[in-house]
This record gives structure tokens, C-alpha cells and sequence, in this order.
């Protein structure tokens, strides 16, 4: 007998599991021998366990019995394991949870029909009631492993469950008739592969397909603070890193970098916000197996906070993909570190937009960098469909119209749940309104122009409280021309205008309709749009003395939406036909309020004069008559 059977094998992941999982089956085969009555009536009864007893006999067990048979494999595995320090998910597995290699063959036994289906017949065979394919917590307990106690197994069982390397079929069922079986992920990784994604909210990405973080487009200073991360995740001075910044701005890039200098592949876990969800048991095992850094993307609203949950099984650094609000709080954020992925600056966007494009050239591409001020991952979106238009007249160069027609249809997928798409056009001599309100208009088209250098260009102590928002309140009777004022707006930043839809906003079960604003701005500020609220005192009414459980709720609704708008670095303009009804505090956190009256004499007649066809035949004196007379606004005339 070979003092190490596998010398002559290379190791690798698929063939050290192959080797536990012919020590499984040799423990089940040991387990079979003397309830059948003997080594051959168990070949009778199962063929196909032949060719597993070949080519582990060749391996040069031949002569001993099958119990002793299976704790020489063992052991030899173990020897074998001691000559690599190749990554092997069962041994990485078996250390992060520390255990010893017998448990880890019961779990290979739960998992033998997940490769094998006729081993779903054996455990059949062996256990009640009948048709249970999967092996039973009573029979794994009672297979021979080299220890006299099945006490012993038992515990080791109930560990492999409490950890999320086996899951229980049927909890409801007594203990002894758990159907067990590995997590089809797990199981995966396990053999030394795994499709990704793995699931809609489990996708996993090895680190020879990550960038690495001097290949990600960003600021020096970015990238400097990024790179001084693995080193302290590697000496477990932190534990945690979190990443806050809007969507598609490079976050999880930047993380999936961090896991490529630690030699980590990255594994990415969306939309799980309750501690208690089953699913979380699974990400520290399956992050193990894969040798891969577990990154948690969250989105969250203001004031709300979640508590992730200790990961079993694995104990290597994590990762945290937040938007600008909302929190996380557990033990992993006790040795953390929180970084902020702002939107790039105009240089970077330029980059961007080039690399987007590829081998195109785009014309005036500094002026497109300097208006379109978006996340990095909806630049690259937008030049690619920018490309499409271009290629589709057989252009080799980007015009300003196909970006316009790229920014459409991102804009159309990104923001259409929650606000419809306004038509603009035209400029501020479509609108008539008196001097003073024009100039206010421009003023507002000015700070849009400028909003980014704006924090820049001042003192510190005010730049200090100032964002690139910029929030307009337009108040007035109906029909003076507020929404037409934000469409000449929107068109004079050569910007699409989006009114958001309050049907889909507004939701009667408490906490929704915050969560529904939170969702429309966020999504706003990161795209080149302007954002109209229409009739706006229906979400900005003066709070109420609090006298029934209603009032409380809808003066919460206000807190929100006043914190929220402050906060805002998008555009958003604000109409209402009854500003006496406006929160004073709505109005003080505006940037501009301009006041709409209904038209005198004089704008109506040039408001007639603007919309009458130009070879109409209405006498002068007809129409100064009319325009004197009869007092309507400019949206009735």
C-alpha cells in the first residue's frame, strides 16, 4: 500500500472533491455491508457502486475491510492536503468553521445524489417512509466515520445545519426524519465550479474577471484612498469597508478591485434587509468555498438603518454597497471604514464619455461633459447608445443629436415607473410674463448652468451648506404659465423634463410614499433631467397639531420630503396654485420662489398676438378690445 496514494495528482479543487466524495462513498458502502449481509450482496443490489469500488481500489486499498478502507482514505487525503496551498473549498470550508474532516463526509454523504441520482435509490432503500430520496438525519447519524458515538454525528449535523452547509426539507418533520441536503450553490462550489448569476440576488464574479483599482476610472484622490484599503483588510485592522454613493457610479467595481488585490473573487448579495432572511446563512460558506469577498448592496431611505447579521464560516473582510442615505449597524461595523463614490467631476466625465464611445469620436464632447452631469456606469450606458444612433446614419462620429436620443432612452428606462416624460421646446420669448419674472426665470437657468462650480466659487461657510441641487418654487393662479416656465427651462438646458406621477407616488400604507419620493429623487439626481412637481401642495402642506393618528402620519410625510429636498442634487421645480398653503419651511430650503400673476391687459393682448396664426385675419382694435375686456390667463387664451 502507497505511503501517499495521490502523489502523482495535481491538486485542484474538482479533484480534491472527488477524492472526499469517494470517501463518502466509501462510508456509505460500509454502512450498506453489514445491513445486506455482505460486501457482494451490496453490489447485487446496487451496481453501479462497482465502479466507484474499481477506481478506489486502484488507489490501494485493496485487502482492507470497507470501515478500515475509509479511514485510510482519509488520512491520506489529509497528507495530500498538507503538500498544496492551492485554494480548496473543502478545506478552506472545514478551517473557517472549525471543524474536523469527519463532519465535512457526512455532509459529503448528503450531498452524493446531488452528483449521482441513483444514490437517491440507496438512501430509498435504507430509510422511511418510502420515496424519501434524500438521506435522513437518522441515517447520516448512524454511518460509520471512525467514532463508536452516533451522539457524536448527531451534533456534527446539527452544526452543519446551524452554520448553511445543510439545509432541513422538512423542519416540521421530527428531528430523526430531517430530509437533509447540501444548498445547490454551495454544492457547486464545492466541486471547484459555479454559474453565475447564482441566483436573482446572488451573482458571483472571480477576481480574474474584476478590474484591477489602477484600471478604474477616478480621481486621484479616489484612487488613492482606494488602494489604501486592502492593505488594512489584509492585517485586519478593518474588517468592513462601505462604499455610499449613487447607483451605477462604480461602486461595486471599486469593490470587486479591492477583492482582486486581496486575490478574492467577489461575491455580490442584493435586496436582503431583514437579519432574520434564511438566505443570509448561505453567503459565508459559499463566500469560503469560492475564496471570494461577500459585498451586500443595500439602497435605503433616510433614517433607515439595518442590521446585518454575523456570516458563518467565513471569516475574511466584507463589503457594503450604500446609496447617500440609510445605515447599517451589527457586529460587522464595529472595525469598518466608509468611503464616498461621488459623481465624476467634469474631466472625469469626460473620460468616461470617451471610453464609452469607444473608437468613435464624439463633437463637443467638453460641452457635453460640462451639461450632463450623471454617474459613471449611465455615461457609459449613454455613449454606447449614442454609438447606436450614430452607427445606425453610418457615422463614425457622435453628433449632439444621438446623445440627446441615448439620453431619451435612459432617462424613458430609469425614471418611467414613477414620472412621465414632458415635451419641451422653444425658448423665453414664448413666455409672457412681466420683466421682473423673466429675469427671475433666467436667474434660475443661470444657477442651473452653474450649480456645479457654484460650491466652489464662494466662501467656505457657505459653501459648506450648499449642494448642486437646485430647487425652484413657482407659485400662482392656474393657467399663468408655471408648467409652460419649466419646459422653456428644461429646453433652454437642452434638458428632458419629467413630471413626477403622484398616482404611483402617493400610497396609503404608511412609509411607501416616502420610500416611493426617495426612490423618483434618487434616481433623478443622477441623471441630466429636470424634475417637476406638479401641484405641489399636496405633498407640501403646512403640518397640522397633531390630534389624530392621520394628522401624525402626514405631518411625517412633510418631515421627510423637507430633509429630502435639502439634500437634493438633482433639479426639481415645484408648482402650486395655492402657495398660502405651502410649509414655510418648504420655502426657505428653495433656492428661488417666483411668484406668477395672471396676465394685464397689455401681456394678454401679446399672448393673443403669440398664439393666433400669423396670417390671421382678427382685427387690431378687435383684439385690444378683447385683450382689454375680458380677463382670462394665458392658459385659457
Amino acid at each position: 500500500m502507497q505511503d501517499n496514494p495521490f502523489s502523482d495528482l495535481q491538486a485542484s479543487p474538482a479533484e480534491h472533491f472527488r477524492l472526499c466524495f469517494y470517501g463518502a462513498v466509501l462510508r456509505l458502502i460500509a454502512h450498506l455491508t453489514p445491513s445486506l449481509g455482505s460486501f457482494e450482496e451490496v453490489f447485487k443490489q446496487f451496481p453501479f457502486l462497482g465502479a466507484y469500488s474499481d477506481e478506489i481500489a486502484a488507489r490501494g486499498v485493496a485487502g482492507l475491510s470497507v470501515e478500515a478502507a475509509g479511514d485510510w482514505w482519509s488520512r491520506s487525503i489529509e497528507t495530500w492536503e498538507e503538500t498544496t496551498n492551492v485554494h480548496l473549498p473543502l478545506r478552506a470550508l472545514r478551517n473557517a468553521a472549525q471543524m474536523d474532516q469527519a463532519p465535512f463526509e457526512l455532509l459529503l454523504c448528503a450531498g452524493l445524489a446531488e452528483e449521482d441520482s441513483r444514490f437517491g435509490d440507496v438512501f430509498e432503500a435504507l430509510q422511511a417512509p418510502p420515496g424519501q430520496r434524500r438521506p435522513t438525519f437518522s441515517l447520516l447519524s448512524s454511518l460509520p466515520d471512525g467514532r463508536s458515538r452516533q451522539q457524536e454525528k448527531g451534533r456534527d449535523l446539527r452544526q452543519l445545519v446551524g452554520l448553511g452547509l445543510l439545509q432541513v426539507l422538512n423542519p416540521e418533520a421530527p428531528r430523526s426524519e430531517w430530509a437533509l441536503q447540501v444548498p445547490a450553490p454551495l454544492w457547486d462550489a464545492l466541486r471547484g465550479g459555479i454559474e453565475t448569476p447564482v441566483a436573482p440576488w446572488l451573482s458571483f464574479a472571480p477576481a480574474s474577471k474584476s478590474k484591477d483599482l489602477e484600471e478604474v476610472l477616478c480621481s486621484e484622490n479616489h484612487r488613492r484612498r482606494f488602494e489604501e484599503v486592502p492593505p488594512a483588510l489584509a492585517s485586519s485592522s478593518i474588517r468592513t469597508v462601505i462604499l455610499r454613493g449613487p447607483q451605477r457610479n462604480g461602486r461595486r467595481t471599486v469593490l470587486r478591485g479591492m477583492a482582486k488585490a486581496l486575490s478574492l473573487g467577489s461575491l455580490e448579495v442584493a435586496g436582503l434587509v431583514k437579519a432574520d432572511d434564511e438566505r443570509w446563512k448561505i453567503i459565508g460558506p459559499l463566500a469560503t468555498a469560492l475564496h471570494a469577498m461577500p459585498m451586500v448592496a443595500l439602497e435605503l431611505s433616510p433614517g433607515e438603518t439595518v442590521a446585518l447579521p454575523s456570516l458563518t464560516a467565513y471569516d475574511g473582510p466584507l463589503g457594503i454597497v450604500l446609496g447617500r442615505h440609510g445605515g447599517v449597524s451589527g457586529p460587522w461595523t464595529e472595525h469598518s471604514v466608509a468611503i464616498s463614490v461621488d459623481l465624476p467631476d467634469q474631466a472625469d466625465r469626460m473620460t468616461h464619455w470617451a471610453a464609452g464611445a469607444g473608437s468613435h469620436d464624439i463633437q463637443e464632447l467638453e460641452t457635453v461633459a460640462e451639461r450632463y452631469r450623471m454617474t459613471s456606469g449611465n455615461i457609459r450606458r449613454a455613449a454606447s447608445i449614442a454609438v447606436s444612433y450614430a452607427s445606425l446614419d453610418g457615422r463614425a462620429t457622435v453628433v449632439p443629436s444621438d446623445v440627446q436620443q441615448a439620453m431619451r432612452s435612459l432617462n424613458d428606462e430609469i425614471l418611467d415607473s414613477f414620472a412621465e416624460y414632458v415635451e419641451t421646446g422653444g425658448d423665453w420669448s414664448h413666455l409672457a410674463v412681466p420683466s421682473h419674472t423673466l429675469d427671475e426665470l433666467r436667474s434660475l437657468e443661470a444657477r442651473c448652468l452653474h450649480r456645479e462650480p457654484l460650491r466652489s466659487s464662494v466662501p467656505p461657510v457657505l459653501g459648506s451648506h450648499l449642494n448642486t441641487g437646485v430647487r425652484a418654487l413657482l407659485t400662482g393662479p392656474s393657467g399663468t404659465g408655471k408648467s409652460l416656465a419649466a419646459r422653456l427651462l428644461a429646453a433652454s438646458l437642452r434638458m428632458d423634463l419629467y413630471r413626477i406621477n403622484l398616482g404611483t407616488v402617493v400610497n396609503k400604507y404608511i412609509g411607501e410614499t416616502e420610500k416611493n419620493l426617495n426612490l423618483i429623487l434618487s434616481r433623478a439626481e443622477e441623471l441630466p433631467v429636470v424634475l417637476l412637481l406638479d401641484e405641489g401642495d399636496s405633498l407640501l402642506t403646512q403640518r397640522t397639531h397633531v390630534q389624530t393618528a392621520n394628522d401624525r402620519y402626514a405631518n411625517l410625510e412633510t418631515n421627510f420630503l423637507l430633509q429630502r429636498l435639502e439634500s437634493f442634487e438633482g433639479i426639481i421645480i415645484v408648482t402650486t396654485n395655492a402657495g398660502d398653503r405651502i410649509d414655510s419651511a418648504f420655502a426657505r430650503r428653495m433656492d428661488v420662489v417666483i411668484d406668477f400673476r395672471a396676465p394685464d391687459a397689455a401681456e394678454r393682448w401679446t399672448i393673443w398676438n403669440m398664439f393666433l396664426p400669423r396670417n390671421n385675419t382678427v382685427d387690431d382694435r378687435l383684439l385690444s378690445e378683447i385683450a382689454a375686456r375680458c380677463s382670462l390667463t394665458g392658459a385659457q387664451i
